[in-house]
């Protein structure tokens, strides 16, 4: 380490410092979120309704929004050691070659098999479903690196899997699906012919690139034929991003070690949850009013939920099978274009994130892919990371706040989320290179066409 850094490039805790707990950060939150509702009856959802969806003990973490903390079970801390903690890296070769007074710091979640921060809510939603006596499971993917990640799980604890993979993700990133495949999962590019979702959405479009919200439709339907299979998700909802409050928990600990605390902390957003994650100490620091960091979520200009949305209940997938969610949405029936980013192309936002935002927690702000690829490269030259499109818009976010501290000549501390590794998108960094890469700007009469519906829905009025 030079003289000139008083603190390391890489801060990793000792293996006893990996936190027991999960935080539960609507346990901490003054007006928790809207509560699920039946798409049927319009009320809210119950325990027995979710456990027909989801491992009980999962039905159960989803709706608790009273407890602060949830011990992690100590078979999955067995686990979580063989890739925890991850680091949290300073990236001083950034913040030289900016030329800011900003000190930058990155928590890398890409440190592992499964190449992004998916495996933190893959393990234990496969433990579960073991410990249930369940014979498998079945799920969505965009770009892939949540079917990667619970296909690892999978393979440890000897479950089947079933996975539907946006078809775009399915034929632009083989080789996340030849992973997957590897570990033993079923992959089918959605929309498919398996079910009678995806078969309405080629009805309507026999070249439909596909959506999460479409494959989430086509896993659950899945899932409820089989008494033995249930459905797990990789993002949204609640339970996911209670898993995933690991890398803010390790994250807050790593900083504390230098007594340093964030006045900015980033993450990419998409169904929210490895935002939730990273922001859930921080956001409960916030709430409680100990301090009082800016919490930025960051989208793609092509599917800007936050940013362009509206705050309403709306189906969590397009074959409006699966309970409704308060939240900040494009509307169930967007498809949006076929960009890079397949883990952003959700039509809605986390419940958390998006209350949080709505009650003035949060700010966002949306980028086209090419900004965001033309970050991804700058970072790399200089941080060593070939960092995942995702989270390219982390990136870029930091970037823009650290080039704002120079103009401003004001020291903030960054905080964001580097969520996984690049290196099975490098069709897309190919397209960029060529400057064949293109931005998908969105008319604003498609978005309202999408939310029509909704705001016709007595719930919404």
């Amino acid at each position: 380490m030079s003289k000139a850094h008083d603190i390391p490039y890489r801060t990793t805790l000792p293996e006893k410092e990996i936190p027991n707990q999960w935080l539960n950060l609507r346990g901490f939150m003054k007006e928790k979120p809207d509560p699920l509702i039946n798409p049927v009856t319009f009320k809210p959802v119950t325990l027995s309704e979710l456990c027909d969806i989801f491992s009980t003990e999962l039905a159960k973490q989803e709706l608790n929004d009273t407890d602060t903390y949830i011990d992690i079970p100590e078979k999955l801390m067995d686990l979580y050691r063989q890739y925890r903690p991850s680091p949290l890296c300073r990236a001083y070769h950034l913040e030289k070659a900016l030329d800011t007074p900003a000190k930058i710091y990155y928590k890398f979640e890409g440190n592992n098999t499964a190449g992004s921060h998916k495996l933190n809510s893959s393990i234990p939603q496969v433990y579960y479903a073991k410990e249930q006596g369940l014979k498998g499971v079945t799920t969505e993917t965009g770009a892939g690196q949540w079917g990667t990640a619970l296909a690892e799980a999978c393979g440890f604890f000897g479950l089947d899997l079933i996975v539907y993979m946006v078809r775009v993700s399915y034929e632009g990133k083989p080789f996340r699906r030849n992973i997957i495949e590897t570990f033993g999962g079923k992959v089918i590019p959605s929309p498919s012919d398996t079910t009678e979702s995806g078969r309405a959405i080629l009805k309507m479009d026999p070249d439909s690139p596909g959506s999460l919200g479409t494959a989430i439709s086509e896993a659950v339907e899945t899932a409820s034929k089989d008494p033995g299979f249930r459905y797990t998700l990789g993002s949204v909802l609640n339970q996911v991003a209670l898993h995933q409050s690991i890398i803010g928990m390790e994250s807050y600990k790593a900083m504390q070690i230098y007594d340093e605390y964030p006045d900015i902390v980033i993450g990419c957003a998409g169904g929210g949850s490895n935002l939730a994650g990273l922001i859930a100490p921080f956001a409960r620091d916030k709430i409680q009013g100990e301090h009082n960091p800016e919490l930025l979520a960051v989208e793609p200009s092509s599917c800007p939920t936050l940013t362009r949305g509206s705050y309403l209940y709306d189906y969590c997938d397009a074959g409006k099978i699966t309970p409704m969610a308060k939240m900040y949405t494009l509307g169930n029936e967007f498809m949006p274009p076929a960009t890079h980013a397949g883990g952003l192309r959700y039509h809605g936002m986390s419940p958390i994130v998006s209350k949080l935002y709505h009650d003035g927690y949060m700010k966002a702000k949306s980028y086209g892919q090419t900004e965001i690829f033309e970050a991804a490269k700058f970072f790399a030259k200089y941080e060593t990371i070939l960092p995942a499109p995702e989270s390219s818009h982390a990136i870029k976010g930091a970037i823009d706040e650290a080039i704002k501290c120079r103009e401003e000549n004001t020291k903030k501390t960054i905080l964001f989320g580097l969520t996984g590794t690049g290196f099975f998108d490098m069709k897309a960094y190919d397209q960029f290179n060529r400057g064949e890469m293109k931005d998908y700007p969105l008319p604003g009469d498609l978005i309202e066409k999408s939310l029509k519906p909704l705001k016709d829905l007595d719930i919404n009025k």
